[in-house]
């Protein structure tokens, strides 16, 4: 074996029967990026191809680290300007035309996937003859950029699309951003081949290698067509305007500058030659990393993420202590959630409930999640027999003996919480993280009701928990570091993302969401058309209407908050100032009966528990037939500034440690629009236009007018104030 070494992210490895192996190792990484080094080095490897095109008999491309390649290096994309922009579309250029040369070598070239090939990795594998992945749960395939408010920029909506054909392409590849595991890439024809392990992986590479000693792309066959068809052909021009109307619908209007490039680019690429389909896509992503939109994105759902991932949050110094028997006090939805999350890491779960009936169902909950996942085939049979066995249902306190952690998930009352408690301390293990999940009352009012109070601390789980990867952990004031650290921890094996917040009333997450809930039906109280103000929640990027999210919860969920907090800002002698929205509530719930979805009744009519369109008495209770049309600018400013007004606050007041838990919590957890990239970075990219200028500043001017209009909940917090003046941003660099 003959291996060249040099100063470069891909080594050249050759056999003695002129099979080459591009071994991708960034030495600076720990994994594969597409940045200037490696795009330096795919032109060298290129130039040494084009030396040895005759000799050379086949080519694997495979990886030195656990993934296979992590895409494009978001930290080069991030700082694109329109200065740059002219360098970023030469570099991505170069990336593609180097590309083209390996699959236009002659020669087979086999994608060797060992782990993760997710955007620009995946991209390097399209432009291989063949695909071979690795059968493991972390070798996924697939084009994530939409995600990120990108678009693939390595040919990867080009090749995509004369694989798959232009719709197909679109919605099985580019527009979800989907990630395929092995078995689903291989049904999807992602990739060609499963490898069981890493011996296999390269034999079956050099067996593709071996059997197809000239190897072309489909699409450079003669007479090759895209399947399908081009916009020329009538069948799929007849489909376009159903696939525009569908990602306009998938939007509701909201900002997705991502999703229309990629379109636009599947489209028009489709009608061209590939040289000039590369140049299409180029622009198109050149147009998206300059724009404000994806820098949002990146930031919130890379960089933020990341950090908070990474253990930001987390006390320093503490050593990890796993988990291994977790009690669930409660069976209802939240709790039996908890606990099917439990026993999916793998964790022993005791799940206890007053009544044997309330148990099993909590645990019949986790059954049914698992016969979802084996008939969408995520997991097997066994793993589905098996995840449930790992819960017991019981009343019995005795079976809680030994549990190194306890999840309280019952009625959001401190009594009662308080009572559950004092019957388990005593049970479980004598140094058992105490943990309530609790969305609004006080962690350290509850620990009043714990023996060990530095043990005790607050894990605010998200419905439905199967799929929502957010925990808020809540810091008391006696929460010791070993206490936090280990929750941290456990959130962490949960496979979700937690972010840490000290004790207040709604923590960070309710309390701020709170805020666009309230803004919503004042809205309705000052007269505004109630389908505006949906059609302004849905135009701003809100996965959920305003007033259908109020009916989801029930009216008097907010209304039970809102008299909790009042008597606690007149026991501490703070005068209670009534929000315009309280009004709205107790009108619908005291003179209409209509307290929500689960009443059969709220602002949306219901017909055998299914929405079934606005009620029409509120347009005849409450809205103005004299008011002017609203202005849906200012509702939807309303509704994203309130909110991140409020979290600016919190920031200020200390319920919030870092931009990065704002930014994440407020995208995974309370449905912030994704396209700001995070409750705070909203703020750091705000474009007010030429009425109120950008940035901080930008949103200073528009706060102000906002609340001479509609009072002191708009008025901007010294901490905006400051960092405006002085030219800052909210970061936590």
């Amino acid at each position: 074996m003959d291996t060249t070494a040099r100063p470069t992210t891909i080594r050249w490895e050759e056999s003695d029967d002129r099979v080459v192996t591009l071994v991708l190792d960034d030495p600076d990484q720990s994994v594969n990026t597409m940045n200037a080094a490696f795009i330096d080095s795919l032109d060298a490897v290129a130039a040494r191809l084009t030396e040895r095109r005759d000799s050379v008999r086949g080519v694997i491309v495979t990886s030195a680290k656990k993934s296979f390649f992590a895409g494009g290096d978001l930290r080069d994309l991030i700082s694109v300007t329109p200065e740059t922009a002219g360098a970023s579309f030469e570099a991505g250029m170069r990336v593609k035309r180097a590309l083209r040369f390996l699959e236009t070598l002659g020669a087979p070239v086999v994608a060797a996937i060992n782990g993760a090939a997710l955007g620009g990795g995946y991209e390097i594998a399209l432009a291989c003859h063949h695909r071979v992945v690795l059968d493991s749960p972390a070798a996924l395939v697939g084009l994530p950029e939409v995600t990120f408010g990108l678009l693939p920029g390595g040919g990867g909506v080009t090749r995509t699309v004369r694989m798959f054909g232009v719709v197909d392409a679109l919605r099985k590849v580019l527009l979800e951003g989907t990630r395929y595991g092995p078995a689903h890439a291989l049904e999807a024809g992602l990739v060609d081949e499963i490898a069981t392990g890493p011996g296999e992986l390269l034999a079956a590479a050099r067996a593709f290698i071996d059997a197809h000693p000239r190897s072309t792309q489909p699409w450079d066959a003669p007479g090759h067509r895209i399947p399908g068809g081009t916009p020329a052909d009538p069948e799929l021009a007849a489909r376009l305007p159903a696939l525009t109307a569908l990602l306009t619908r998938k939007t509701g209007g909201a900002p997705c500058p991502a999703a229309h490039g990629i379109l636009a680019a599947a489209v028009e690429g489709s009608q061209v030659d590939l040289d000039t389909a590369f140049v299409v896509e180029a622009r198109y992503l050149t147009e998206l990393v300059t724009g404000q939109i994806t820098k949002n994105m990146i930031q919130g759902y890379f960089f933020d993420l990341q950090a908070v991932d990474a253990g930001a949050g987390r006390p320093a110094g503490v050593a990890p202590r796993g988990v291994t028997r977790v009690g669930v006090l409660g069976a209802g939805m939240m709790g039996a959630g908890i606990a099917h999350s439990c026993a999916r890491a793998g964790l022993d779960v005791v799940l206890k409930d007053v009544s044997a009936e309330a148990a099993e169902r909590g645990r019949a909950h986790s059954e049914r999640l698992c016969a979802r996942a084996v008939s969408s085939g995520r997991i097997t049979r066994e793993q589905a027999d098996a995840l449930p066995a790992r819960i017991t249902a019981t009343t019995d306190l005795r079976d809680l003996a030994g549990c190194d952690a306890v999840i309280e998930a019952v009625f959001e009352d401190t009594g009662v919480k308080h009572k559950v408690f004092q019957e388990v301390q005593e049970v479980v293990a004598p140094d058992a993280l105490l943990a309530s999940n609790t969305s609004t009352l006080p962690i350290t009012v509850l620990a009043k009701g714990v023996r060990r109070p530095r043990d005790f601390v607050g894990l605010h789980f998200f419905s439905p928990v199967d799929r929502m990867p957010l925990v808020e952990i809540v810091k008391g004031e006696e929460t010791g570091d070993e206490a936090l650290a280990r929750a941290f921890d456990l959130v962490r094996r949960l496979g979700k993302t937690p972010i840490v917040v000290d004790d207040s009333r709604g923590f960070f997450t309710s309390r701020v969401i709170g805020r666009f809930l309230d803004e919503g039906v004042a809205m309705v109280g000052e007269g505004i058309e109630p389908a505006s103000v949906e059609q302004a929640a849905a135009q701003a990027g809100y996965p959920a209407k305003v007033l259908g999210l109020m009916d989801e919860l029930t009216l008097t969920l907010p209304r039970r908050i809102r008299e909790e907090n009042r008597s606690a800002a007149e026991a501490s002698g703070r005068t209670w100032q009534p929000h315009p929205a309280d009004a709205v509530v107790d009108r619908m719930i005291d003179e209409f009966g209509r307290p929500g979805r689960s009443g059969g009744a709220g602002f949306y009519d219901y017909v055998d528990g299914r929405r079934a369109g606005l009620w029409p008495g509120l347009r005849e209770h409450f809205t103005d037939p004299a008011g002017q049309p609203a202005d849906l600018t200012e509702l939807m400013d309303r509704m994203l500034l309130v909110e991140a007004l409020d979290a600016v606050r919190c920031l200020e007041e200390g319920v919030l440690a870092s931009v990065a838990d704002a930014n994440v919590g407020s995208l995974l957890g309370i449905g912030f629009p994704p396209w700001t990239g995070g409750i705070l970075q909203y703020l750091n990219g705000y474009d007010g236009g030429a009425r109120f200028g950008t940035g901080l500043p930008g949103c200073v001017a528009r706060a102000r007018e906002l609340a001479a209009r509609h009072g002191e909940r708009f008025a901007p917090p010294e901490l905006l104030l400051r960092k405006a003046e002085r030219g800052e941003t909210f970061t936590d660099r």
